[in-house]
This record gives C-alpha cells, structure tokens and sequence, in this order.
C-alpha cells in the first residue's frame, strides 16, 4: 500500500464518521431508508478499496478501485436528496461534497498509477 493510499483510507475514515455524525440527526423513519444506505455507502468506498489492494492483482485493485468511486457517487446523490428534503444545511452538502471529491480524485489518481504499472508490465 501507498502514502497516497494511506491517505485516501484516512479521508475515507474521516468521511464515514461525518456521515454517521450527520445523520444522527435525521428523522427516526429514516432509520432503514436514506441513513441506512448513506452510511452503507460511506462504508463502501473504504471496504472496496482494501478488498481491491489486498487481492493480490493490480488488475482486481483497480477494479475495486472503480467500485470505490460508484459508492462515492452514490453517497453524492444521497447527500443532495438529504439537502433537497431539508435533513441537512446547503453548507453541510457542500462540506461532505467536497471531501467525496477529494476522494474521487485521489482514487483516479492510484487507478492512473495502477493502469500505468500494469502497461509497463504489458
């Protein structure tokens, strides 16, 4: 594993405590809905990303590297319904918007390495 791999987990592990912190705050009834899934996605991009580094192959680990970043996006869109339904401020989403960006980027960026390492090999 990388420093920038490294770090990538610790934004991840940032994220996912701020999601679980955020959504604290939504309604009981969301409890097996939008919490259930935002929390679950936050999970993933972590969970994926280790799974993919320790396969053994950099071809899986850039696979899971792509799997990551779908949960990513998928955290996104939860993070703009939670804003349009009102659970959370426009300065909340925004916040947790640009982290997951940040993430997305760094995870492009070990895929770019990856796919590079393995057409040198080719």
């Amino acid at each position: 594993m990388s420093i920038e791999d490294l770090k990538v987990i610790e934004a991840i592990n940032a994220l996912v405590k701020d999601i679980y912190k955020v959504t604290l705050k939504y309604p009981k009834n969301e409890e097996f809905g939008l919490i259930s899934q935002m929390r679950r996605a936050a999970i993933s991009i972590g969970s994926n990303l280790m799974e993919g580094n320790y396969r053994g192959s950099t071809k899986d680990y850039v696979h899971f590297i792509d799997i990551a970043k779908g949960s990513a996006a998928e955290l996104k869109y939860q993070l703009l319904i939670s804003k349009e339904l009102k659970y959370i401020s426009e300065k909340e989403q925004e916040i947790l918007d640009k982290k997951i960006e940040e993430i997305i980027k760094t995870l492009s960026s070990i895929k770019r390495a990856l796919k590079k390492k393995l057409e040198d090999k080719g």
